[in-house]
């Protein structure tokens, strides 16, 4: 790439301008005529010859990537499923959620590719709840054009790393089962439900049924083991007492083959979480809390599940980075009162 200076006094010979690239905006007579990147073309002679001043501009060399193709190829490079590719807007290309589900983003990818003259790739947080039209990630270059060896090592970065840099897992419509052991009546027990099936079902899924049931363990376990043999992919527990060893849904967790992942969350509200695993089917508990909050260690987890992930102890001890869910965390939290988003990747 070669930088040089163009006088629209002393244009010189038409062959030798076309393909160059201005390097800043450029305005006369009140108006704009080129935009900062713009590659000239035969048209733009005329315009260009009123410019009273001096101008900057580049000319590429035969292995240098113009920013606008440049942020094509990124973007293309770093999509997964679940997105689109809009653009370009000033040189950067959006990549757009196609579905509604979880954002997964791989950030010692990110950090990679950021690592490398030029290359600009700047998503939203790994594992948010995202709309359809939501912008997710935006990718460019940052000067006029990179060598074609570097983005070509973009490229190989991206194709090599464990799964596409960002992606979208759409949420899977899973049935559900509700186990309650507190003893819900009237109103409480209508808030609860609406509250719970709403939320479901605003993934896709269904609530296959609520057990109201007393705080026996055995009879607890039925009712769990009779979910899982209906088809329930996910049993949720509420009421009990999490901090009592013998709360009825703990100690009917090892009479069901269930195995705890973790008890307790490192957040703050819903600290008194715990996670199990029958099998392939999730079991975990709605404390008080987030029986009706939206802002919850559980409504943090759910998507992750309702994507269709396995949730590991590393999972949930990762949550205390970033784990004081206070106000300003509100963006982490499924927007359940929406269907679509609003910004359609910020064009």
């Amino acid at each position: 790439m070669e930088a040089f200076t163009l006088d629209p006094a002393r244009l010189g010979p038409a062959e030798a301008l076309l393909g160059a690239i201005i390097t800043e905006e450029v305005k006369a007579h009140g108006r704009r005529l080129f935009h900062k990147g713009h590659r000239l073309e035969a048209d733009d002679l005329a315009a260009l010859a009123t410019v009273g001043r001096p101008l900057h501009a580049v000319r590429l060399g035969p292995d240098d990537v113009h920013e606008d193709e440049a942020g094509r190829r990124l973007a293309v490079a770093v999509a997964g499923h679940g997105l689109t590719i809009k653009g370009p807007v000033q040189s950067r290309f959006n990549l757009v959620a196609a579905t509604k589900g979880l954002l997964r983003v791989d950030p010692a990818a990110v950090v990679a590719l950021n690592r490398l003259a030029g290359i600009a790739v700047f998503t939203l947080p790994d594992r948010l709840p995202v709309m359809p039209g939501q912008g997710v990630d935006g990718a460019k270059i940052t000067p006029v054009a990179v060598p074609e060896a570097t983005h070509r090592h973009a490229e190989a970065l991206a194709a090599t790393a464990p799964a596409p840099p960002v992606r979208v897992e759409a949420f899977r419509p899973l049935a559900v089962g509700v186990v309650t052991t507190e003893g819900l009546e009237g109103k409480v027990r209508d808030r609860f439900r609406e509250t719970v099936t709403r939320k479901v079902g605003w993934y896709g899924g269904t609530v296959l049924r609520f057990e109201d049931l007393p705080s026996d363990p055995a009879t607890v376990a039925g009712a769990s083991e009779g979910l899982v043999a209906d088809g329930a992919d996910l049993i949720l527990t509420g009421g009990g007492n999490t901090i009592d060893p013998l709360d009825a849904a703990l100690v009917a967790l090892p009479r069901i083959g269930a195995e705890m992942v973790k008890f307790g969350a490192p957040a703050h509200p819903g600290s008194m979480f715990w996670l199990a695993y029958r099998g392939q089917t999730p079991i975990f508990n709605l404390a008080s809390c987030s029986m009706y909050s939206k802002a919850t260690v559980a409504d943090l987890v759910l998507p992750w599940i309702m994507a269709g992930e396995r949730v590991t102890a590393d999972d949930l001890a990762a949550l205390g980075y970033g784990g004081l869910l206070d106000r300003d965390m509100g963006f982490r939290f499924p927007p359940y009162e929406a269907e679509e988003a609003d910004d359609e990747g910020d064009e």
